[in-house]
């Protein structure tokens, strides 16, 4: 089967979330949804672009809406539901928020292990620090990206 160049990045996407914990089903949703055109899709239009089935596709979208990757638009002139990516998406999905939750159960499972200073803490320690140093500096990231990004569209 001779796949288009569309369809073949989809796949690749694919793979590549596959190889970061996530179903691949869900990175062929997020591949399609960031290169498709038009940008939103219906669920049927995902099936039969992507070759998944009704169940992968629906839970691929409630799962990525719920991390801030994709969400449900309406289209005018037509009915249901209708799914894209914002073009900020990426900068959504990385909340800070996400690091806050991340490094407040670091810090309960110090509390678990008896404080910072007991046995087998280091580890938790470390990870909680980084979470704390990435939920300071990620909204300065981002608010640095988008600087950057406005200064382009402007000259």
């Amino acid at each position: 089967m001779d796949l288009s160049a569309e369809r073949r990045y989809a796949e690749e996407a694919g793979v590549v979330l596959a190889g970061m914990g996530m179903p691949q089903a869900y990175g062929k949703l997020l591949g399609w949804l960031l290169i498709c055109t038009p940008a939103a899709q219906s669920g049927a239009e995902l099936v039969a672009a992507l070759g998944l089935s009704k169940g992968s596709v629906s839970a691929g979208l409630r799962t990525l809406q719920a991390g801030g990757m994709v969400r449900r638009v309406a289209m005018p002139g037509r009915r249901g539901s209708f799914f894209e990516m914002a073009p900020d998406a990426m900068m959504q999905a990385a909340s800070s928020e996400k690091f806050t939750q991340f490094r407040v159960l670091m810090e309960r499972g110090l509390d678990v292990l008896g404080g910072e200073a007991a046995p087998g803490a280091e580890r938790l320690r470390t990870t909680r620090d980084f979470y704390a140093f990435i939920e300071t500096e990620l909204p300065k990231l981002i608010q640095r990206f988008q600087d950057e990004q406005r200064g382009r569209s402007d000259g």
